[in-house]
């Protein structure tokens, strides 16, 4: 009888594992994968951990404690961090809160065998959400010398990646988020979102967001209220801001907001909204985004990373630059049923054909099996 094959172990660090866009990329891939490999996740927040309820119970996972992720930088944390990473065959590394594992293996790799390292960059915190900080460029553009690849979802990310962090062109992968488009077309019931009675004659706005101040929701709320005799406003998810946003729907005389807290397989519920909302600083290729089209969803968006470029053509004049014009999108909107059917229908076949999750799952299936030398073992 032959050896068995020992199952790769792939080691996933984040600077937060609360439930989002690239957690749930993340999650979704790792379930697809059943138990072709064993994952191990660590957190630099280790509170926020939430994301873990999405993993599906047959998935070899564990949750191992690592030297500090976050702190001053030094040698003697990163030599720590170093042997720690050393024990997996695969570093997958997430956004900035992940790059002082990036950094140690880095600095580690000159003088010690360590597993090839992938990082995913999806986006930026509030305190780049205007301009990006010229420390952390310089702090990334060392750390992720050695890694083997860069992983981007959009067109903005690929070009940072490649002129400001001055990674080479190969190593750079624009790989788009995708999702299982054919769930959303599935039939909406009843009480899908909890809590949510429906004003009579208003049409629902949703948005699905982490409740954290880039998502700027407040906006959200102000962009609303001026229109609250016809549109009721719904926000999916949870976070910090959540007390404060209530404040400020309370200050705008938005009585029926809807505020669920987070909802997992958001097919069974966006059915539910009439129009989509995203009002954030700071996006790049946003999956909420890709999911409310999906669902069939006009969209009233600000202008922040690929968004525009996302949505389907005649959705286009609905993506804005100010607070002003999300609010005339909304109103626009809110006054066509024709144009709102129109151009739900349109985004509905953009993300058939572009935004499936097949292309993805293939590419992260060829580029992490690529790194572990076994090109098909998670096919």
């Amino acid at each position: 009888m032959g050896n068995a094959v020992r199952r790769p172990r792939l080691l996933h660090v984040h600077g937060s594992f609360s439930l989002g866009g690239k957690e749930a990329r993340a999650v979704r891939l790792m379930n697809l994968w059943e138990d072709r490999a064993e994952h191990a996740i660590v957190s630099a927040a280790p509170d926020a951990m939430g994301a873990c309820s999405a993993i599906d119970p047959s998935v070899p996972v564990s949750f191992p404690e690592p030297p500090p992720l976050a702190g001053r930088p030094g040698l003697m944390r990163f030599r720590a961090l170093g042997r720690f990473l050393s024990g997996f065959d695969l570093v997958l590394s997430y956004n900035w809160g992940a790059m002082d594992a990036v950094m140690a293996h880095r600095f580690c790799s000159a003088f010690q065998w360590m597993p090839p390292l992938i990082h995913h960059e999806d986006g930026f915190n509030i305190e780049e959400a205007d301009r990006l900080k010229a420390d952390r460029n310089l702090y990334r553009r060392i750390a992720l010398q050695r890694a083997r690849a860069v992983v981007v979802p959009s067109i903005r990310l690929d070009q940072i990646a490649r002129t400001v962090w001055k990674q080479a062109g190969s190593k750079v992968h624009l790989i788009r988020n995708g999702i299982d488009v054919a769930r959303y077309a599935e039939p909406v019931a009843d009480g899908a979102i909890p809590g949510l009675v429906r004003s009579p004659g208003k049409l629902v706005v949703g948005t699905l967001a982490g409740l954290r101040p880039v998502k700027n929701i407040p906006r959200l709320i102000r962009a609303v209220a001026p229109h609250r005799d016809r549109l009721q406003l719904v926000i999916v998810g949870d976070g910090p801001e959540r007390d404060a946003i209530l404040a400020e729907a309370a200050r705008h005389g938005l009585d029926d907001i809807c505020m669920p807290g987070f909802l997992p397989e958001p097919w069974r519920f966006l059915g539910s909204f009439d129009l989509f909302a995203l009002s954030s600083d700071s996006e790049q290729f946003p999956i909420s985004l890709v999911e409310a089209m999906a669902a069939g969803l006009p969209v009233a968006s600000m202008d922040v990373g690929d968004v525009v470029r996302m949505v389907a053509f005649e959705n286009q004049p609905f993506v804005v630059r100010d607070e002003a014009a999300l609010s005339r999108a909304l109103a626009d909107l809110s006054e066509n049923a024709e144009l709102r059917a129109r151009l739900g229908e349109a985004n509905r076949r953009r993300a058939a054909r572009d935004f499936d999750e097949a292309a993805m799952v293939n590419a992260y299936a060829a580029l992490y099996g690529e790194a572990l030398s076994s090109p098909d073992i998670l096919r």
